[in-house]
């Protein structure tokens, strides 16, 4: 166990990959040594599958939208956000982070994709369509 918390600091440090077995930092800060086991790129614990899941949302330039990069685990917020910022803007990419508790996003199915969304169909002065241009106004 010593052996392979060595490996993925040394990987994580910069080392060489061949040193262990490196599955990158795309899963949250962690890194999988040579015996498979999930150690944090940031300070050399295990990684517990028992941790929470995060999402994270980067933002390119100020004023964009937010969109979403990835997920990792973390033990908390700060931890999460820590580890997204190690992860997902270490290249400067990102001018901001959102970090958000997977539990906490609620999506509609796929199978209530009729009755959720029809009560905007019968709206039509919601689309462009339903306006008359005025004569004169040129239209792109």
């Amino acid at each position: 166990m010593a052996e392979a918390t060595n490996t993925a600091l040394n990987i994580a440090k910069g080392g060489n990959a061949a040193q262990g077995n490196a599955g990158g930092t795309a899963n949250g800060g962690a890194i999988h040594s040579a015996d498979g086991k999930s150690v944090d790129a940031a300070n050399g614990n295990a990684v517990n599958d028992k941790w929470p899941l995060w999402e994270v949302f980067t933002q390119g330039l100020q004023g964009a939208p937010y969109e979403h990069a990835g997920s990792l685990h973390a033990v908390d917020a700060e931890q999460a956000l820590q580890n997204a910022r190690d992860v997902y803007a270490r290249r400067g990419e990102a001018v901001s982070l959102w970090v958000v508790p997977s539990t906490a996003i609620v999506a509609s199915a796929p199978s209530d994709a009729g009755p959720f969304f029809d009560p905007g169909n019968d709206k039509p002065y919601r689309h462009p369509q339903f306006y008359k241009s005025p004569r004169g106004v040129r239209i792109f």
